[in-house]
């Protein structure tokens, strides 16, 4: 077993400083009782009561939960699709200008994608709201799917298509009972990665929300131009929290299912 180098190991440990202290920090003083946020004041939790009593907070985070939901589950079954076309259509006419049309969110800047579907929401007459928003994080959010699904499915082997196809099964039957269970940790993936990239977005929800659909990034970034209050750090350690057990339950269910998947192989071997 190769040992870690002493340029490694420190190369390793001021990374995970840099990533991580900032964080630990903004947790501790989320329970400091006093309300500068730089001065200890002593151990409290009344931040966290202010914050469930802030309907303001409360709002934006119901609003942001219910477009990243929305978006993510439209962009993952649109994204699934644009991702079998590209792999298993072959060539066809357009094909360029449809992955390039795919692919193109994925360098696009932010504000750029923000202002053209302001435009076109404008162009058409649709008010801006949580339907402007769901379909903007949709747009973006589809070719990460597309890219995660797509990847899989490069890989993955047609014989077994193939053999359902000729014990009687329809094409749909056999996406449906054959590929789409070995490809479905790709999907849940790109389902994980579009909820996250829409519950971050800032500058997108920015263009394309209303008055009454402010989302909680947008929240956050208007409260804290007016200074850091410690309700935004009893919040941010809450987000910190729920990503944090998010991670771990998909670890855990990621081994769990190798696991599975490799005793099942044994035993079929048997």
């Amino acid at each position: 077993m190769r040992r870690l180098s002493w340029f490694n190991a420190v190369s390793l440990t001021l990374g995970f400083a840099f990533l991580y202290i900032p964080m630990m920090i903004l947790i501790t003083y989320s329970f400091n009782a006093g309300k500068l946020v730089t001065v200890w004041s002593g151990f409290s939790t009344k931040w966290y009561g202010e914050l469930f009593r802030n309907e303001a907070f409360l709002d934006a985070a119901w609003v942001t939960l219910k477009v990243a939901v929305m978006s993510s589950s439209i962009a993952t079954v649109l994204g699934t699709m644009a991702a079998y076309v590209m792999v298993r259509a072959g060539r066809f006419p357009g094909r360029t200008l449809f992955s390039g049309m795919i692919y193109a969110p994925l360098v696009m800047p932010e504000v750029i994608t923000g202002l053209s579907l302001l435009l076109l929401f404008i162009s058409i007459g649709l008010d801006r709201g949580v339907l402007t928003i769901v379909l903007a994080h949709t747009t973006f959010s589809m070719c990460f799917v597309s890219v995660v699904v797509s990847s899989r499915l490069v890989t993955f082997d047609r014989s077994l298509e193939e053999a359902a196809l000729d014990l009687g099964c329809t094409g749909f039957e056999a996406f449906r009972l054959v590929t789409l269970p070995i490809i479905m940790p790709a999907v849940v993936s790109g389902w994980l990665l579009a909820f996250t990239l829409s519950l971050d977005d800032l500058v997108i929800a920015s263009f394309t929300s209303g008055p009454s659909s402010t989302t909680l990034p947008i929240k956050i970034f208007s409260a804290v131009r007016l200074g850091v209050s410690p309700e935004i750090n009893a919040l941010s350690t809450i987000m910190i929290g729920l990503v944090t057990i998010g991670v771990i339950g998909a670890s855990l269910t990621s081994k769990r299912s190798i696991a599975k998947r490799q005793k099942d192989e044994q035993e079929a071997i048997k």
